[in-house]
Order: C-alpha cells, then sequence, then structure tokens
C-alpha cells in the first residue's frame, strides 16, 4: 500500500523509518513485477549445552523465475555488530543466489569480501528494473 494510506489507516502512529523503508521497497519490488515472500532460515544452535531451533528472517525473498535474490533492509550497518546482526540470516541461508542489503540514503552499490551487494535505497528506487535485481 502506499506511505500515505498506510498513515492514513494507522491514525498516524508507527512512524518506524525502518518500517517505512521496507514498505517502500516492497511496494517498488512488486511494482516492478517480482513475486515477493518473507524467507526464514532455520537454524539449530548450542547454547548451553543444549540444542535449540532458532529462525532468522529475511525481509524479502524475490522469485526471478529461474533463481532468487534475498534483499534485507536496514537504516544501516555502521558498527561491525550491526553489519554482522543485518546479514547473519543471508550469510546462513545456505546456498548462493544473491544478497543485497538496501540501506537508507544515497550509497552507491558495493559489495563486501561475502558477497553480499549494499546500496541505498534511493539508486534503488531510481534503476531500471533488471539493474540492481
Amino acid at each position: 500500500m502506499d506511505i500515505g494510506l498506510r498513515n492514513a489507516k494507522l491514525n498516524f502512529r508507527q512512524q518506524e523509518k525502518s518500517h517505512l523503508m521496507e514498505n517502500v521497497i516492497f511496494v517498488e519490488l512488486i511494482r516492478r513485477g517480482y513475486s515477493v515472500d518473507v524467507g526464514v532460515v532455520e537454524m539449530t544452535l548450542v547454547k548451553d549445552g543444549k540444542k535449540q531451533q532458532s529462525q532468522y528472517e529475511i525481509d524479502f525473498v524475490v522469485n526471478t523465475g529461474r533463481e532468487k535474490v534475498y534483499i534485507q533492509s536496514a537504516l544501516n550497518v555502521d558498527t561491525e555488530v550491526k553489519k554482522n546482526q543485518e546479514t547473519f540470516s543471508l550469510k546462513n541461508s545456505g546456498d548462493f543466489f544473491r544478497k543485497i542489503v538496501i540501506l537508507d540514503g544515497n550509497a552507491k552499490p558495493w559489495t563486501d569480501e561475502d558477497g553480499i551487494m549494499y546500496v541505498g535505497v534511493i539508486p534503488f528506487l531510481l534503476e531500471e528494473a533488471g539493474r540492481i535485481i
């Protein structure tokens, strides 16, 4: 839904920038004609000698027909802790599909040592449909 309609529906509550950015990204992906799902990475972790099942979310799984692209929405990754938090589910997806983190702002696309691409939301929104995804 359009952000203005979303805000009106919620009576202008829940103005968190991260939620608004996720909404804009989702609407843009749908506008570009993609099938979009939420991804879940299930892991078994050992904590205090006990196995625990944990689930970690991937904000968007974009189905392009023959492959998938995983997209995480993050306001920033300005610390190592924040970067690890935002990319944990991507790094543990268990496959080699493309992985993108969309950040707040105007950052030009760049790729880290793990093969994860980072791009600002503004360049993402201004790109042609097939250029980044």
